[in-house]
């Protein structure tokens, strides 16, 4: 009886400590099932098949975001390589646009940041959309504003032309230069993009709202316990 008690106070922290969580999680006979996340971008029926209760179903082709070769904080020339098996959030920036010096949006990557710290299966990616004035010196100097560690919340800066390819192209969020009075001036959406493990879009989250941040939370853990279940069902 003991035994059971503590069990039933452990769930029940539990519940208490992620309410938003529990929202993806739905009982099927006794059995925990994920609500699955959403796969955003260009889908195409693809040429091999997998049975669902003994009819053969087409799978389906995701849209992955392209691979890339950029330098972060520490001047390491990174590419998807270098996230093999991560979850990972990432948002646009440029050091100019920070208003206090570091910017609302990366305020809240770095609560992300301090929240997952210890967990390996997560990382963190800021884009500069100013590569020409973020050089490697810059974002160094902003890292460090940001205590941002290269290796877990990553500052990539590099190629002009490869970065925007990767955000307008491969996270399919708006960043571009237009003239505004007469000068001109940077403009992209100020999101949070959640990539699973195999590079697709999972989410987007816009980075000034406390609601949607805490669906990101939420679908962060979603996406870890998606992972841990193919990991078992050896996906």
């Amino acid at each position: 009886m003991k035994g059971a008690s503590i069990k039933k106070v452990l769930i029940l922290v539990t519940i208490l400590a992620v309410p938003g969580f529990l929202y993806y999680l739905l009982q099927d006979q006794g059995k925990n099932r994920y609500k699955p996340l959403p796969f955003f971008g260009k889908k195409e029926v693809g040429k091999t098949f997998h049975s669902v209760r003994g009819k053969m179903i087409p799978d389906t082709i995701y849209h992955h975001v392209n691979d890339f070769k950029l330098v972060n904080q520490k001047g390491d020339t990174l590419s998807w390589k270098s996230y093999e098996g991560k979850i990972i959030v990432l948002n646009v920036f440029y050091t100019k646009g920070a208003t206090d010096g570091v910017g609302f949006a990366n305020k809240a990557m770095k609560a992300f940041d301090a929240t997952y710290a210890h967990n390996k299966a997560v990382n963190f990616i800021g884009l500069t959309i100013d590569p020409v004035h973020d050089t490697p010196k810059v974002i160094a100097e902003f890292a460090q504003k940001l205590s941002a560690q290269a290796g877990k919340w990553d500052i990539l800066t590099g190629d002009s032309t490869q970065l925007y390819n990767l955000i307008n192209n491969g996270l399919i969020i708006d960043a571009r230069q237009e003239p505004v009075r007469g000068e001109m001036r940077f403009v992209y959406s100020n999101m949070f993009v959640l990539l699973d493990t195999e590079r697709r879009i999972r989410g987007y989250y816009e980075a000034t709202s406390q609601e949607a941040l805490s669906k990101l939370d939420d679908e962060i853990k979603v996406l870890l316990a998606e992972q841990l279940r193919n990991t078992k069902d050896g996906r």
